[in-house]
């Protein structure tokens, strides 16, 4: 399994930290954030592509899907915290090489006072030794 989760979430975290002091970045799904804005960046799928394997008999190339969720309670503002945090996550993202494939706000069906967006990219890599 090509493996590069902590590759993805540590640049992103640490720049989120930089820009939005007091975020809370995960890498697992939370369901009810302690804290906010939260971000969870989640590797969802992780499965190979193109020539499986190479003479080693280790995979080659993998398409990787990761989804983020970006959740703000802020009284005034909720949605454009948001959509700011979802910007640097983007610009962070695409110089590694992702694509968005989908940026969808998502009612809060439990608390109506926080707005979350869940934004979904993929990426094809190749595993280098």
């Amino acid at each position: 399994m090509i493996d590069i989760e902590s590759a993805v979430f540590t640049p992103v975290a640490k720049a989120l930290r930089d820009a939005f002091p007091g975020i809370s970045v995960s890498s697992t799904y939370v369901h009810a954030p302690k804290s906010f804005p939260h971000v969870s960046l989640v590797e969802q799928d992780n499965y190979p592509t193109g020539e499986r394997l190479d003479t080693s008999e280790h995979e080659r190339f993998a398409t990787l899907m990761y989804e983020i969720n970006v959740y703000s309670d802020k009284a005034s503002g909720k949605k454009a915290q948001c959509r700011e945090i979802m910007v640097v996550i983007d610009e962070l993202l695409y110089q590694k090489n992702f694509t968005r494939l989908s940026l969808t706000p998502v009612p809060n069906m439990e608390n109506a006072n926080i707005y979350r967006l869940v934004a979904r990219y993929r990426v094809a890599t190749l595993y280098r030794r």
